[in-house]
C-alpha cells in the first residue's frame, strides 16, 4: 500500500524536528535552527504548490505574520495569504482546497485567507493586526507582479500612516501588558511584558516608519546603537531558545512556561542543580532578560514617538536646575557627558524624589544613563559622594518612588552589588509569585501605601504606626535587605542581617540605628510565624514574642515590615484573617511590654472576665441565669479562656435553644478575626474532625484555625475559622446553608469512611514536598505539639484526622498554614488517657503520616 504524499511530508517534518532537536542539544545557533525550520517548510509548501500545478493559476502564495518574518519554531502556526487578482475558477478553487487539506494532513497548523489586493488592503486598514501581518509578508510562489502590487499598496502612507500605526501598536502593547505581569509564575514568552511581542513591536514600528525589512536596519537609520542591537538580539535569542524547547517538549505551539514544563525545559537547556535549582537558574535569566527588553522597548518606542508624532503639540518644558529640565513628566539631562561623574547618576534620582511630577526618564537621557551604567568599574556605593546622595534619597518622604525608578533602570544594582544577585532570582514554588527583587520592590511600595489616606481602611494600624516611626528610612533599609541573602544557601535572614549591618556602618549610621536595621532583617519572619502558627491566646506565646521584640519601637517597625512583606508575596496571601491575627498579636504584645514581664497574666481572672461579659449578654437576650450556670458547669476552664465573650454568648444561646436530635452547626454571620467561625456542638463520635475536614475540603473551603475540645460529659465544642479560597469570609446565605446542611448530614451518618477527594491540580504535580513530621516542646502540660510539612494535597486535613483516630490520638487544636504548594500545620495532641504522647506513640504517628503522604505525593 502506497503512503500518501501528506503522510510522507508529515514524517519528513517529524524527522526534521528530531534533527533540529539534536542540533539544539549540541548548542546549535538558535537563529540558524529557526531559519532551518522555516526553509524546510518553505520548500515543502513550494514543492507541493508546483506538484498541484497551482503555479498555472493567477494566485500568489504569501507567508505572513511570524512565518513572513522567516522565523519558525517546531510547532509554530503557518500563516498564509492566497492573493488573487480576480474571481477564482472552479478548478483553481478545487486545487487550492486540496492544497490546504494536504497541509493539514501533513500536521501543519495553518491559518489562511483568500483575498484580492483590494480586499486585503481594506481589511488591513480596518484591523491593525492584519496590517502588521501584511507588513511582514514575503512571496513563496506565484506571480511576482501580483505580490509587488500588494507590496506597493502596503507601503503607501494612506494604508497606515506611521503616526497612526505607532499609536495603535503602542495602545495594543498597553492592553497586552495590563493582562499580565512580567514576573508571572507561568509567563507567556510572547505576550508578557518584556516578551517576544515587545521586541516585535519595536521592529513593526520601525518597519512602518523606515520601510525597514528587519530590526538590524534600525542601526543604519540612527535609531538603534550597535550595542543596543546586540543586547536586543541576545535577549531575543534566549527567548527563542526557551520557546524552541517548549515546542519540542510539549509537542504543540506552547508559549507558556507552565510549571509542569519548566523543569524539562531547564534540563533540555542544560541547567543543572547546584546551590540553586537548575529551573531557578533558568527562570532567573528569563526574568533578567524581560527586564532588559522592557527598558529597551520603553526607550525605543519613546524615540519613535518623537519621530512619528513630531507634528503634534510638543511636551511642556520646565527648568529644574543647570543640569536637568522637566519635559512633560520626564526628566531630561541638558549635558550629554553629565553621567561621566557617577554622583550625577544618583543626583538624577534624588531630583525624582524631590519632584513628584517626574514619572520617568526621557529617552535620550535614558540612553546616556544606560551607557554610563555599563561603563562603571566599581559599585556606586564605594564612592563617598554617592553614599551621601543615596542617604538623602533614603531620608526623603518620596524616597521609595525614587528607589522604584532606580530599580526599574538597573541603578539600584549598580549601587548595591548584593541587589544584582537577587535580580530575577525566583523560587520554584507556588507561594512566591514574584522574583526576589520584584517582591522587595513591591514591599517598598506597600510601605509607601501605609502613608496614603485611601489605604487607612485596608491597613488601619499600619497607617497609624508608619507616621509614628522615629526614622522611616530605617524601615526602608530593612525592606531592601530582608531577602537579599536568598539564593546563597544558608539562612537568608542571618546573611541579610550581616549585609545590612555592614551597609549601615559604611553609610555612617549610628550603632543603634544599624543594629535596629540588622535586627529587623534577621527577625522579619518572627511576627508572621508567631501570629499564624502559634496560639496567640496563650500568654506564654505572647510573652516569648515580647522577649524577642524587647520594646514598643521594635514592635512597631516589625509590624509594618511584616504586613508589607506578606502583602508583597503574592496577590492571594493577604486577607482579613491574617490582618486580624497580626493586629491582635501587636496589641497583646504592647500590653505585655507596658506592664512588664514581672506581672504575668492572671489566667483565672481572664476566665472570670470572659464569663461575666458573656453572662451579661446572655441575660440581655432573655436567657435564664440558672440555665447558663447549669450549662457552664459542664464546660472546662479552657473553653472560657480560648473564646471571647461574644463567641461564648453566641455558642451558649444556641446550645440552650437547640434540640438534641442532631448536632448543632453554627456558622457566623459576622467575621471572627477576619474569617468566618464554624462551631460544632454535639456528642463526640469517631472521626468527627476528619469528617468535618472532608466536607469543608469538598466544598472548597479553607480552614485556618481549629480549636477542638470536649465538655466534661463528652460533648464536642469544636470551633474553626474558615475562609473561601480567595481569602474572603464565607458570607453568602446560600453558601452557608449548603455548608451547614452538608455538615449535619455527614455528622448524622454512621459511615466512617472518608469520601473521594479531588485529584492533584496540574500546577501541583511538578512539586515534590518531602513529608516531615516533628515534635516540638509544648508549653501546656499533658500535651504534645506536632508540626507536619507536606504537599498541600486535596483532603490532607481529613486524612490527618483519620490517621489520628487510627493511632488513638486526640486533637486539641490546630493552626493551618498553606505556603504555596506546602502545608505547614501545627497540631496540639494528647493520647486517649489525656496525657502527652510517649516515644512509641510519636513514632507510630510519624511513620503513619509519612507513609500516607509520601505515597500520595508520588501518585
Amino acid at each position: 500500500m502506497t503512503t500518501s504524499p501528506a503522510l510522507l511530508a508529515k514524517a519528513a517534518l517529524l524527522e526534521q524536528n528530531n534533527e533540529l532537536l539534536s542540533q539544539f542539544r549540541l548548542k546549535g545557533d538558535i537563529k540558524q535552527l529557526v531559519a532551518q525550520r522555516c526553509h524546510f517548510v518553505d520548500q515543502l509548501l513550494q514543492q507541493q504548490w508546483a506538484e498541484q500545478k497551482l503555479d498555472t493559476f493567477p494566485i500568489a502564495l504569501i507567508a505572513v505574520g511570524g512565518y513572513g518574518r522567516a522565523e519558525l519554531h517546531p510547532q509554530s502556526d503557518i500563516d498564509l495569504l492566497f492573493l488573487i487578482d480576480s474571481q477564482l475558477s472552479p478548478n483553481a478553487e478545487a486545487a487550492l482546497s486540496e492544497y490546504i487539506a494536504f497541509l493539514w494532513d501533513a500536521g501543519l497548523e495553518v491559518g489562511h485567507s483568500v483575498r484580492s489586493i483590494k480586499e486585503t488592503i481594506e481589511q488591513g486598514k480596518s484591523d491593525v493586526t492584519i496590517a502588521t501581518n501584511l507588513i511582514e509578508s514575503r512571496l513563496l510562489s506565484g506571480p511576482n507582479a501580483l505580490y509587488q502590487a500588494l507590496y506597493a499598496s502596503i507601503r503607501d502612507d494612506e494604508f497606515w500612516p506611521p503616526s497612526k500605526f505607532y499609536i495603535s501598536k503602542r495602545d495594543e502593547q498597553f492592553a497586552r501588558h495590563a493582562k499580565a505581569s512580567a514576573f508571572d509564575l507561568e509567563p507567556n514568552l510572547k505576550t508578557c511584558p518584556g516578551g517576544l511581542r515587545d521586541i516585535h513591536t519595536v521592529a513593526w514600528v520601525a518597519m512602518r516608519y523606515f520601510d525597514a525589512s528587519k530590526t538590524e536596519d534600525l542601526v543604519g537609520h540612527g535609531f538603534l546603537e550597535p550595542d543596543e542591537l546586540e543586547e536586543l538580539l541576545e535577549c531575543q535569542s534566549f527567548l527563542w531558545e526557551l520557546r524552541f524547547a517548549l515546542h519540542i517538549i510539549s509537542g504543540r505551539d506552547e508559549n507558556r512556561l507552565l510549571f509542569d514544563l519548566q523543569r524539562q525545559v531547564a534540563d533540555l537547556l542544560g541547567y543543572e542543580d547546584s546551590t540553586q535549582l537548575g529551573v531557578e537558574q533558568m527562570m532567573k535569566r528569563y526574568y533578567q532578560t524581560v527586564r532588559r527588553v522592557m527598558e529597551l522597548n520603553q526607550m525605543l518606542l519613546q524615540l519613535f514617538k518623537r519621530a512619528t508624532l513630531g507634528h503634534t503639540k510638543a511636551l511642556e518644558i520646565k527648568p529644574i536646575n543647570q543640569n536637568y529640565q522637566l519635559r512633560g513628566s520626564f526628566i531630561e539631562s541638558l549635558n550629554e557627558p553629565l553621567f561621566d561623574n557617577p554622583v550625577e547618576i544618583l543626583n538624577l534620582f534624588l531630583l525624582a524624589a524631590k519632584n513628584s511630577n517626574i514619572q520617568g526618564i526621557y529617552a535620550p537621557t535614558l540612553r546616556s544613563l544606560r551607557k554610563a551604567r555599563r561603563s562603571l568599574t566599581r559599585p556606586l556605593m564605594e564612592v563617598p559622594e554617592c553614599r551621601a546622595v543615596f542617604s538623602k534619597i533614603l531620608r526623603h518622604p518620596r524616597g521609595i518612588a525614587s528607589l522604584s525608578l532606580m530599580h526599574r533602570h538597573g541603578v539600584l544594582s549598580s549601587y548595591l552589588p548584593a541587589w544584582r544577585e537577587i535580580e530575577g532570582q525566583m523560587q520554584f514554588d507556588l507561594f512566591h509569585a514574584y522574583t526576589v527583587d520584584e517582591h522587595t520592590h513591591r514591599l517598598l511600595q506597600n510601605i509607601d501605601r501605609f502613608s496614603q489616606t485611601e489605604q487607612k481602611e485596608e491597613f488601619p494600624l499600619g497607617s497609624v504606626l508608619i507616621n509614628q516611626l522615629p526614622k522611616k528610612g530605617l524601615l526602608v533599609l530593612a525592606a531592601i535587605f530582608h531577602d537579599i541573602g536568598k539564593g546563597r544557601g544558608g539562612d537568608h535572614s542571618k546573611l541579610g542581617a550581616v549585609d545590612a549591618l555592614e551597609f549601615c556602618k559604611l553609610h555612617d549610621l549610628n550603632d543603634h540605628d544599624g543594629r535596629l536595621v540588622s535586627w529587623l532583617v534577621e527577625n522579619h519572619l518572627v511576627m508572621s510565624v508567631t501570629a499564624q502558627r502559634r496560639d496567640i491566646s496563650d500568654p506564654d506565646v505572647v510573652g516569648e514574642f515580647a522577649d524577642k521584640v524587647r520594646d514598643a519601637v521594635h514592635l512597631s517597625y516589625l509590624y509594618c515590615l511584616t504586613v508589607a512583606d506578606i502583602c508583597a508575596t503574592n496577590e492571594k496571601t493577604w486577607n482579613s484573617w491574617k490582618g486580624s491575627l497580626l493586629r491582635d498579636l501587636y496589641f497583646s504584645t504592647q500590653r505585655v511590654l507596658a506592664r512588664g514581664k514581672e506581672k504575668p497574666v492572671d489566667i483565672r481572672a481572664r476566665v472570670r472576665e470572659h464569663q461575666a461579659k458573656a453572662k451579661k449578654e446572655l441575660l440581655r437576650r432573655g436567657v435564664k441565669e440558672k440555665g447558663i450556670d447549669t450549662l457552664w458547669q459542664r464546660f472546662k476552664a479552657d473553653y472560657f479562656l480560648k473564646h471571647q465573650a461574644n463567641q461564648i454568648a453566641w455558642h451558649c444561646d444556641a446550645i440552650l435553644k437547640h434540640k438534641q436530635t442532631e448536632p448543632l452547626v453554627l456558622i457566623s454571620k459576622h467575621t471572627t478575626r477576619g474569617g468566618t467561625e464554624l462551631f460544632i456542638y454535639g456528642q463526640d463520635k469517631p472521626k468527627l474532625f476528619a469528617t468535618v475536614m472532608a466536607i469543608l475540603d469538598n466544598k472548597n473551603i479553607d480552614v485556618h484555625d481549629a480549636t477542638v475540645m470536649a465538655s466534661k460529659d463528652g460533648y464536642v465544642l469544636d470551633s474553626f475559622v474558615i475562609l473561601e479560597q480567595d481569602g474572603t469570609p464565607v458570607s453568602q446565605i446560600s453558601r452557608i446553608q449548603s455548608l451547614r446542611k452538608a455538615l449535619i448530614k455527614a455528622l448524622n451518618s454512621d459511615t466512617a469512611k472518608l469520601p473521594k477527594f479531588k485529584k492533584l491540580s496540574r500546577q501541583m504535580k511538578p512539586f515534590n514536598v518531602p513529608t516531615r513530621v516533628s515534635f516540638l516542646p509544648s508549653r501546656r502540660s499533658s500535651t504534645s505539639m506536632m508540626e507536619l510539612i507536606a504537599l498541600d494535597s486535596p483532603g490532607l486535613l481529613a486524612k490527618v484526622g483519620d490517621i489520628l483516630y487510627r493511632c488513638q490520638i486526640r486533637l486539641l487544636a490546630a493552626k493551618i498554614t498553606t505556603i504555596g504548594e506546602r502545608a505547614e500545620d501545627f497540631f496540639m495532641l494528647q493520647n486517649i488517657d489525656g496525657e502527652e504522647l510517649n516515644s512509641e506513640q510519636k513514632t507510630l504517628l510519624q511513620e503513619s503520616l509519612i507513609k500516607a503522604f509520601s505515597k500520595q505525593a508520588r501518585s
